[in-house]
Formats: C-alpha cells, structure tokens, sequence
C-alpha cells in the first residue's frame, strides 16, 4: 500500500527522545504519531467544514485504520479478498478508490449477510463489508468520533473512547444502591434494522459539512445486502459488521439520551441496550409507556413490548450482569451468562477426543481468561467456585474416557496415589464417566493443585487477581 505507508525516518518525541517501542518500526511509529497529532488537531478545532473528506484520506489516518482493520481479524466480504491478498489489492487499486472518494463518485459494495444466533432465541443479523469498505468506514470514524464525542451523553458507555461496559454496570449498581430499586429495562426492536436513515442523515448534516461525506455514507446505509448471490435493497437500518454502524446508532439515540437528562431520569445506555432505574413501579410503567410514544414519534422507532419490563434490577439482566437484592447492591453474574459460558466450554471439550489434556486445556484457557476478565467485578464468588469445580469435573470426565479399560484406569489411579485396591474397586465399578468424574476417586487423584500445575485457568483466581490490580 505505498501510497498509503510513510517514509521510514526516525520517530523522535519534541525532546528529541525516541518513541517507545519505535526502534523496530520507526517508519509505523512516526506515521501513528502523525495520525494521532491530526486527530488531536480535529478534536481541538472542531473542524467539520467542507474539506472533510481530505481528513478522511489523509495517509496518517488511513494508515492507522488499515492497522486497524487488520488487527480486527474480520471475514472477506462479497468480493472474497481476505486479510493476506488486501495490501496487493490496495496497492494496485487505492489510486484510483480515493480519487473517487475525494470527487465524491465512490460507491460502496454490498454487504455480504451472516445470521447469528441470539442466546435469547431467533437471529441478528449481521452485514459484512469488504475489506476495502471497512478500511472506508474505519477512516470516517476516525474523523467523525472526535466531531460527535463532545456531544454524547456522559451515560452513554457503549462504542466510546474512555467508556466501558464495567462502568455501565457500576453506574447501574449505584443507582440500585441510591434507592432506585425499579429499572425500566427497554429493548428497542430490531433497531439496527430499523433506524431512519433521513433523520440519521439529518443529525450528521448538523456537525458535517462536507457534501462528499454526508453522500457517502447515505450510500453505506443504502448498499445493499448479498444473501446466496442476490442482492437485497435497503430503505432503513444500519446493519451490524461495519465500523461504522456504532457510532451511527450512538449519533441518532443521543437524542432520546438528552430527553431522558431533561426528564430528570437516571439511566445507563449501552447502545441500544437502555436501562432507566426509578423509585417505584407505577413510576417506570409511566416512564416505559412515555418513552415508547416519544420514540415512535421522534426517531421512528418501536419499543419490544414482549422484551422490555419493569422489573426488579436483580431479576434483570444488563451486560450480563445482574444485581443482588441487598440495600447495597452487589454485583453479580446473570443466571443466563453462565449457562451460556458453559454452553461455550462444552463446545470446546467437544474436540478433547484423541488430544492430551494438556492440549485441551491450551484450547480452553483463553475463553475462561477472557471470561474472568469481563466479570471480574462480580461481588459474589460462589458461581465462580461452582464453575471453576464443574469444569475440573469436566477434564476428569475426560481421562476417564480416554483410559478406557479398567487396566488402564487402576493402572492412572495409582499411578496418582491411590492404593491398589481403592484403584481396582474404583476402576471396575461400573459407572459412566461423568459419575465418575465426580466421585471421591477422581477427586482424591486428580486436586485442583493437578490442573494449576497444568496451567489451567482458575475463574476465581484470575476474577480476584484482577479485581486488586485494577
């Protein structure tokens, strides 16, 4: 991508001090800090006038969301160029792709289509772009966040810099804890199907001056979807995929954002997830009923009546998280969350046949890592305990099968300190493997010190360890 990559001189700090971490590639480091310095430059001006798309193109700012595109380790879209044939393909075409850009005549591909299954039940669908369409939107976010942020809501956590989903659900947990017992819990229907595209176009128009980029991401809404090799129109929605579609949806429901601050609510949006917390029930049925009209009327968008409640927060599911019903509200995993973590862990071990245990818990640990990280503020550690002990059970289960004959079996269990006759007794019982796995045998032969020393990941301990480091 050479009209892209900058000229490989030395990254230097004002101080005349090398950039940390620039020696290898100083060429990468000097051009982030050209697109960060470009960044801090828009931010501070506020610029929106009408040589956006200038920004856009600029080489700091496409190179850093070509790093990003490729860091995300996204599929090919309907033109088949995946991740290894994308540098050629720029090379030989970018040319001629930003001078579209920057006359304004590009038009996007279509969106190739990916249904996913929800844990709730149905499917969300998804639209993939191409590489060079997420390489696109990935360069007019970039330019864009810094133009909307000032405007978003301080309750607003979802798609931010600086935001996170764990202040959402603290911010949730002090509300409870303030005496805001109740939650309207809203889910707005189908809404990256539903969202209208002249009302977006007309809050981008507020902020963007530039006809070029306002015209191009009315083609990004109106690009059609690929589905068995047709393609569909679209009138309405911004599909999920595309780098894109967050800070759209962020843009369009600031509105309902500032409605709820001038009502006085205390609320926490996460996207399109959006929970109000109130002191009674009477009060969040008027607040729900309210809100339905209000987006119907202002942004042409429809309240699930059979999804959202007035509820209880701890008989709620927000993030993931729920609450405990004390005064002082905890925060605790969702009942839902954990089924649906070991639905994930049965998926793994399904392929434990025929592999070591040691290969099996290699292929397991990054999901428990990054499992204990998300819920690492839970305040209540028994489904953690509970889980950490089913899936030991789940690895003896394992080499249970995997011995197969009671030879082999006595042969293990004393091999782990078990005396000769408990082994045989043990080996010969009869029982399946998962009874197995849990019975005093297994459990005397095969401690949690076994797995540790393996290099399994302890949920409990890792949810701990982080909950003091951070």
């Amino acid at each position: 991508m050479t009209s892209m990559k900058p000229k490989k001189t030395e990254a230097r700090r004002s101080g005349g001090v090398q950039r940390e971490g620039a020696g290898r590639y100083p060429a990468e480091a000097r051009l982030r800090v050209e697109a960060d310095s470009a960044a801090q430059l828009r931010t501070k001006s506020g610029s929106s006038g009408a040589d956006l798309m200038e920004a856009v193109v600029e080489r700091g700012n496409l190179w850093k969301a070509y790093e990003r595109v490729l860091r995300n380790k996204g599929a090919a879209g309907v033109d088949g160029i995946g991740r290894a044939e994308f540098k050629a393909h720029l090379q030989q075409h970018w040319p001629t792709i930003k001078a579209k850009l920057l006359a304004g005549a590009y038009i996007p591909q279509p969106v190739r289509r990916v249904d996913i299954p929800k844990p709730q039940g149905g499917v969300r669908t998804l639209g993939i772009p191409t590489l060079t369409d997420r390489l696109i939107q990935q360069a007019l976010h970039q330019v864009l966040q810094p133009l909307f942020e000032p405007g978003f809501s301080a309750s607003s956590y979802g798609f931010r810099p600086g935001k996170s989903a764990h202040q959402a659900v603290e911010a949730a947990r002090r509300y409870a804890a303030d005496g805001y017992r109740w939650v309207v819990d809203m889910d707005l229907e189908k809404f990256f199907d539903r969202v209208n595209h002249d009302l977006l176009m007309g809050k981008l128009a507020e902020r963007v001056e530039d006809r070029r980029v306002l015209k191009l991401i009315r083609r990004y809404l109106e690009a059609g979807m690929m589905a068995d090799g047709v393609v569909s129109p679209r009138r309405e929605g911004t599909p999920q995929g595309g780098p894109l579609s967050p800070l759209l949806s962020n843009i369009l429901l600031t509105e309902l954002d500032r409605e709820l601050e001038h009502r006085g609510h205390r609320f926490c949006r996460f996207a399109d997830d959006c929970n109000v917390y109130v002191k009674s029930e009477a009060a969040g049925r008027r607040v729900l009923a309210s809100l339905a009209r209000y987006l119907g009327a202002r942004l042409k968008l429809k309240v699930n009546a059979a999804k959202s409640a007035v509820d209880r927060p701890w008989k709620r599911v927000f993030l993931g998280y729920s609450l405990t019903w004390h005064k002082a509200s905890r925060l605790r995993i969702a009942p839902a969350s954990r089924r649906r973590f070991a639905d994930k862990v049965r998926e793994v071990l399904r392929g434990a046949r025929g592999r070591s245990l040691a290969a099996t818990i290699e292929a397991l640990n990054p999901l428990l890592r990054g499992w204990a990280a998300y819920f690492r503020l839970t305040a209540v550690r028994g489904p953690l305990e509970a889980l950490d002990g089913w899936i030991r059970r789940k690895l003896r289960g394992i080499l249970w099968r995997q011995w197969k004959r009671p030879y082999t079996r006595a042969r293990n269990l004393m091999r782990a300190g078990l005396s000769e006759e408990r082994a045989w007794r043990s080996a010969t019982n009869g029982r399946g493997p998962w009874w197995n796995s849990g019975a005093s045998h297994m459990n005397a032969a095969y401690r949690k010190g076994f797995f540790d020393r393996l290099g399994l990941v302890s949920l409990l301990d890792t949810a701990r360890w982080l909950q003091c480091h951070s």
